[in-house]
């Protein structure tokens, strides 16, 4: 019997650099092709007494093949033992059987190990690397970069992979199949339009844009009216009046649930009724259970919309998206793209919640600055990427609102 030694432990450390895939350039460069990494997040790093620091990533990684493999490797078949055994087991008469049994047993070990080989040489594929390090680029979660890179790995043989150019448009392709958008027709059906979310991203200005949009600059322009429950913030209502004023679109406030009822049963034959809401935590359950409750007069005929910024981390914003869950919302308005380079967290938290995206914004102007959200739109902001517009445009089309 065989005895194998333990596997010697891994020699884990840290590389800290601006970008994903700089802290792996880095990471080589002092240690070698061997390193692998376990973990990746991001840091602010850097500085002097505290100041000036830069944001970047943090990898951490460790040094393959240090130690023998747990299992001991498989030794290549003895072709010649095998044929004795048959030979004393087998007349003569089954030589010619035994010769294409052992010619199968070898096809299937060769095959074997050159699977073997090619799945340890995708795992660490350049081109795979560099797909992986764009997508961390553009803040996209460990987990989407896992299952793109997993998919890439099983649909791409080792001489396609060589293509980085074909890498790049299926990664595209997959991404833009991954987002969901918002359909058209259930927007107009709800005579009642909700928008929720979190303080500071910009739902006044967005119910104004929206209120613009289909009141004012649209081919046949709504009868739409705003209310506002955002009482609370400092020039709140002033602000939403104020553009209520210049559009001319009637702006009332309200306080209580009567209030909210007693304007629902004034509007009932207007087109659109748009509601800016009270911002509020995500972590703020009580004051979430009563906004809940004011909003509840209104559920039966009116759509929930949740305003989210595209300058939140992932992590976060799947943490908004779940505290909201009670509000029934239908549709993600990503507001602040003018603010960030990267969509990656939005697109990744939107897939892994399964929600759709129904408006987007970039900007301060109303209402220039909101658009109904497409698949073109999203992909044509990816950074880093060789993204074909004629490609995407025929594929994807401009499809939602």
């Amino acid at each position: 019997m065989m005895v194998y030694n333990a596997p010697a432990p891994r020699q884990v450390f840290t590389v800290q650099a601006p970008t994903y895939q700089e802290a792996v350039d880095k990471a080589r460069r002092i240690y070698g092709e061997r390193v692998q990494v376990v973990q990746h997040r991001d840091i602010r790093y850097g500085g002097f007494l505290g100041f000036f620091r830069r944001e970047g990533v943090e990898l951490t990684l460790y040094l393959s093949n240090l130690g023998l493999r747990r299992q001991p490797p498989q030794q290549p078949l003895d072709l010649e033992k095998e044929k004795e055994k048959f030979r004393v087991l087998s007349p003569p008469r089954q030589d010619e059987t035994l010769k294409e049994v052992l010619k199968e047993v070898q096809s299937l070990s060769e095959k074997l190990g050159a699977t073997q080989a090619a799945s340890s040489q995708k795992e660490n594929h350049p081109s795979i690397e560099k797909i992986s390090g764009l997508l961390y680029d553009n803040d996209f979660s460990p987990a989407y970069v896992r299952r793109i890179t997993e998919r890439l790995k099983k649909e791409f043989s080792l001489e396609a992979l060589e293509d980085f150019d074909a890498l790049q448009d299926a990664v595209i392709d997959w991404i833009g199949e991954s987002i969901s958008l918002y359909d058209a027709q259930k927007l107009r059906k709800s005579q009642v339009y909700i928008l929720v979310g979190p303080t500071g991203v910009g739902k006044t200005t967005t119910i104004a844009k929206l209120a613009a949009m289909y009141g004012v600059v649209a081919a046949q322009p709504l009868d739409v009216r705003i209310l506002t429950i955002d009482d609370f913030r400092i020039g709140a209502k002033e602000q939403i009046e104020k553009y209520g004023d210049i559009m001319r679109i009637p702006v009332a406030c309200v306080k209580t649930t009567q209030d909210f009822k007693k304007y629902l049963s004034l509007y009932t034959d207007v087109d659109m009724i748009l509601v800016d809401t009270v911002g509020k935590s995500p972590r703020d359950f009580v004051n979430l259970g009563e906004m809940r409750e004011l909003l509840d007069a209104a559920f039966k005929k009116a759509g929930v919309h949740l305003a989210l910024s595209a300058t939140t981390k992932t992590i976060d914003l799947i943490e908004i998206m779940q505290q909201f869950e009670p509000f029934g919302y239908e549709s993600l308005v990503i507001t602040k793209l003018d603010e960030t380079p990267r969509i990656g967290s939005v697109i990744s938290a939107a897939a892994e919640k399964g929600k759709a995206l129904s408006f987007i914004t970039d900007g301060q102007k109303v209402p220039e600055t909101i658009k109904t959200a497409t698949v073109s739109q999203l992909l044509l902001r990816l950074a880093g990427f060789r993204v074909r517009r004629d490609h995407i445009e025929e594929k994807f089309g401009e499809k939602g609102m």
